[in-house]
């Protein structure tokens, strides 16, 4: 016979786990209930409405062209440019016009080490560029 049968006469050997597992859901309940709800603030600095509709809109300047090839050397619009040139170079064109800032393009050659362009990007956020993008070449 395929299946075991305990008519032997013997004590059953099996737990019965249902009344294990009613007070383990109600434990779950009564803690999930009871605990506290964690909330962190989080700032968002969302764009508030204005009645006045923009005057003059300045048309955007420009966008400035870095490149970083294989060698890590940095290209800004096509001309080679030291790593240490840059902050002073990115604060000159903020300063230009803080309200109209031109866009930081940023491309990257595959084979170019991260520490250049994390350079890159602290030498951006010091000079307080706020339009910086990443240029995906798709060859």
């Amino acid at each position: 016979m395929a299946f075991a049968s305990n008519s032997g006469g013997g004590p059953m050997a099996d737990i019965n786990v249902t009344p294990l597992v009613d007070v383990m859901l109600v434990l779950l309940i009564i803690f999930m209930v009871t605990m506290p709800i964690q909330s962190f603030p989080i700032k968002v600095d969302l764009p508030q409405k204005t009645d006045k509709p923009q005057e003059n809109p300045k048309e955007p300047p420009e966008p400035i062209r870095l490149r970083i090839d294989a060698s890590n050397q940095v290209y800004w619009n096509d001309s080679p440019t030291p790593i240490s040139a840059l902050e002073n170079m990115m604060s000159a064109e903020v300063q230009r016009d803080p309200t109209n800032q031109p866009t930081l393009e940023i491309d990257t050659n595959d084979d170019a080490e991260y520490d250049v362009l994390a350079k890159v990007l602290a030498a951006a956020k010091n000079a307080e560029m706020v339009k910086i993008g990443f240029v995906q070449n798709t060859q």
